[in-house]
């Protein structure tokens, strides 16, 4: 299985919600051969790191494609531009976020690295292109392990060896992150 997860606080100048950005996203991913075939229900969350910025619509998506993983998230990122992302500050707002949360069982850019890179180490100087797989703070983040349990929740992680359902209930044990269900 290959998961990306979905990000929005900002509406920008061509939609009027968050979750009109995340519709266009998932539309774009489909005209671009993304095959869509499982997606959880879309999560209003807070920013982590906490801020002041608006709450973020989160959501995860289970996909199928023939791209590489690196040709994958060349594609995301694509789609994020043509979208109206420009990418300037860690972690500031923005209109969309697609991440490769994890790409069937790889794990790049290896087993060793992943479980070895300092925390406060840049992802693109780790993984080449900024490729990291899984994602580096998937296990750490009720924003995309809580949607991920949605739509697969027997999902293993392959460094971590956990459930996403383990990694949900150990996340929610050390943290005040909080989530509602958009409806």
């Amino acid at each position: 299985m290959i998961f990306i997860g979905l990000g929005s606080n900002l509406c920008g100048e061509k939609f009027d919600s968050p979750q009109d950005v995340l519709a266009a996203a998932l539309q774009e991913m489909q005209g671009r051969g993304l095959v869509i075939e499982a997606l959880s229900p879309f999560y209003k969350t807070a920013p982590v790191p906490k801020s002041d910025q608006p709450w973020f619509i989160n959501a995860v998506a289970a996909i199928k494609t023939d791209l590489s993983a690196a040709d994958l998230l060349q594609l995301l990122h694509d789609i994020e531009e043509s979208l109206g992302r420009a990418r300037r500050i860690r972690w500031e707002a923005r209109i969309v976020d697609l991440d490769i949360i994890a790409y069937q069982n790889q794990i790049y850019p290896s087993k060793t690295l992943w479980s070895h890179r300092p925390k406060e180490k840049n992802v693109t100087e780790l993984g080449q292109g900024g490729l990291i797989i899984p994602h580096p703070r998937l296990h750490e983040r009720l924003f995309v392990l809580v949607p991920l349990r949605d739509i697969c929740p027997d999902w293993v992680h392959p460094v971590l060896n956990k459930t996403v359902t383990a990694l949900v209930e150990a996340v929610e044990k050390d943290t005040e992150q909080s989530l509602q269900v958009c409806l």
